[in-house]
């Protein structure tokens, strides 16, 4: 039998209505689906709320539950209020249900007023009433209170915490960034004292914040302390763990650890072999992404549009287009739609190799389908019409995006920045970092370096060093690029004293000079034959591990002396080409 499809209400009378019959068809909302379950639900409500006698307030509570797990909070809260007036009592299931509704609506503060009213009415609150709240805390970011709340339980031993319980307020520290904290409440449940044991779930939620915040040996460390515990990790405990590891390159470890599950008897999924395509797929490596894709067929997996769209990102970082297009041609075959990331991953591969044409058709063709742009696929659509010399349509195609409704984000600006600049409009990408209301996006240090390095290639130094002269008012830290830059445009301007003030300035500000800094230095005073400083940079560069470019090699060779003249300056190359 169909379990989704609609009870024909009317073959019952609400007189003969019984029990069983109420049972019955409460047990087919809550297993099926469908547009018109909470339609259904909200009939049998009616059915019931006219029934003489009443049914029993389990069985409200039951039907409420439903709508609650549709996420129809405001109908469930006006569903009590109905009980409410025509006589059925409340009790501690139906307040908790009350509570969880206005949680889930961001009304915690009616939550505690419930909980107000509990005491009152003499009903003694139990663990789930405490746990809704907790939960409505965190919900609504308000995550230290809910951590007072846990701690005032525990102190005064108002009810015992359960499972649930110590598993929200893990979820809530990891939420505000504190991963020590959920550590060590986890370290509290594993000891004497705690009669409240750590389950896989527990495990898995501080595994998968250590790897997030990249401590991925603690990870491994607690999993082999989980494992001597006899918790057995679950799918999802070696998902994270797999990640993990490919977030650092490790990607041999994540192979292996891929095969201890299997050993253990846990069946990687879909997730764990595309975690495995996408990794290999960003380091280049597409040929072991399309061996993790066999190795999906052997074991009777299907790919699925994330493990597609990963590979299409993998062949198109590596400029193998016609690959990519071909990987969307297995994807028709299997009936598996691409989505706007699949797409945009593609727009954005024909864009890095210049066919911009092919790009601005698929773009257009997308939309044709039905699908929208999001701010990825117009980041690599402006990217690409900058680069290829089209900064006109790529102004245009940004007030269409503006004019959609869709928010350009930090990425989009400095990209529009950049390409102004690069093309000349030095004027026109100031006057648009000046009209940004976004006190994050005034304050973008990107933003800045972009503006700078651009204002000193039009020529425009002195406009150059009035922004990096505000970005310092403004109390913003600047990074290696700015350094570099302003060190260019200080010795473009024949201001060496300030130019070299300035690389010892960085240290000072703990930003240490890179490659590109010194090169900068170095090549500045050969082109104002600046020998002698040059030829101390040169020396102090080298020391640190850094190699001239082959831009300040050009400008090294012409001024080392004829063979037979002493020069400090051929020494220094002898030493690198021996």
């Amino acid at each position: 039998m169909n379990c989704t499809r609609r009870i024909p209400l009317r073959y019952y009378s609400t007189a003969s209505l019984s029990t069983y019959h109420f049972n019955q068809r409460i047990g087919y909302l809550k297993n099926g689906a469908g547009a018109t379950k909470v339609d259904d639900a909200l009939q049998l409500f009616d059915e019931m709320l006219q029934r003489k006698p009443s049914p029993s307030i389990i069985k409200f509570t039951q039907l409420i539950s439903v709508i609650v797990k549709e996420k129809q909070y405001s109908t469930a809260l006006m569903l009590l209020k109905q009980m409410k007036l025509v006589g059925i009592p409340a009790n501690i299931y139906t307040i908790n249900i009350s509570i969880n509704c206005h949680c889930r609506l961001d009304q915690v503060a009616y939550g505690f007023a419930l909980l107000a009213t509990i005491l009152k009415q003499g009903h003694q609150p139990d663990s789930a009433t405490y746990n809704t709240l907790i939960n409505g805390l965190v919900l609504a970011d308000r995550v230290f209170e809910a951590v007072g709340l846990f701690k005032k339980l525990l102190r005064e031993k108002v009810c015992v915490p359960n499972q649930v319980m110590y598993g929200t307020v893990i979820n809530g520290l990891f939420k505000v960034g504190h991963t020590s904290k959920a550590l060590e409440l986890l370290r509290f449940m594993e000891s004497v004292s705690c009669k409240c044991k750590p389950d896989v779930e527990h495990y898995n939620a501080v595994i998968d914040s250590l790897c997030k915040d990249r401590m991925v040996d603690r990870a491994l460390e607690l999993f082999a302390m989980m494992t001597q515990k006899g918790v057995i990790a679950s799918v999802i405990t070696y998902n994270s763990l797999i990640h993990g590891l490919c977030n650092f390159g490790r990607e041999t470890e994540a192979a292996q650890m891929l095969r201890d599950m299997e050993e253990e008897g846990i069946s990687p999924g879909v997730d764990t072999f595309t975690i495995l395509v996408d990794s290999f797929c960003k380091k280049g490596s597409v040929k072991d992404a399309e061996l993790a894709v066999q190795a999906m067929a052997w074991r009777g997996l299907h790919p699925n549009v994330i493990t597609y769209s990963a590979l299409i990102d993998g062949y198109c970082l590596r400029g193998e287009i016609d690959e990519a297009e071909k990987v969307i041609d297995r994807m028709m075959e299997r009936d598996i739609v691409p989505n706007i990331i699949t797409y945009s991953r593609l727009i954005d591969g024909y864009c890095k190799k210049k066919r911009i044409h092919k790009a601005w058709l698929l773009f257009q063709e997308i939309q044709d389908k039905g699908l929208i742009p999001d701010v990825i696929t117009y980041n690599s659509m402006l990217q690409g019409l900058f680069e290829s010399g089209n900064p006109a349509a790529a102004r245009e195609l940004f007030n269409k995006m503006q004019a959609k409704g869709l928010a350009p984000d930090i990425c989009t600006y400095r990209i529009l920045l950049h390409g102004m600049c690069k093309n000349s409009q030095c004027s026109d990408a100031l006057a648009l970092f000046r009209s940004l209301e976004s006190k994050e996006l005034m304050e973008d240090v990107g933003l800045y370096n972009i503006l700078i390095d651009g204002c000193s290639k039009c020529g425009n130094r002195n406009m150059a060093m009035d922004l990096f002269d505000e970005l310092c008012l403004k109390g913003l830290k600047p990074d290696v690029r700015t350094y570099t830059v302003m060190i260019s445009v200080y010795c473009q301007e024949g201001l060496f004293v300030k130019g070299k003030k300035l690389l010892r300035k960085m240290e000072e500000n703990g930003c240490l000079p890179n490659r590109v800094t010194y090169n900068v230095l170095v090549r500045e005073l050969l082109k104002k034959n600046e020998c002698e400083e040059a030829e101390i940079y040169l020396e102090e560069m080298i020391n640190r591990g850094f190699m001239p470019d082959h831009a300040t090699f050009e400008n090294l060779l012409p001024r080392i002396p004829n063979v037979g003249k002493d020069s400090r300056l051929r020494t220094i190359i002898l030493k690198l080409t021996s």
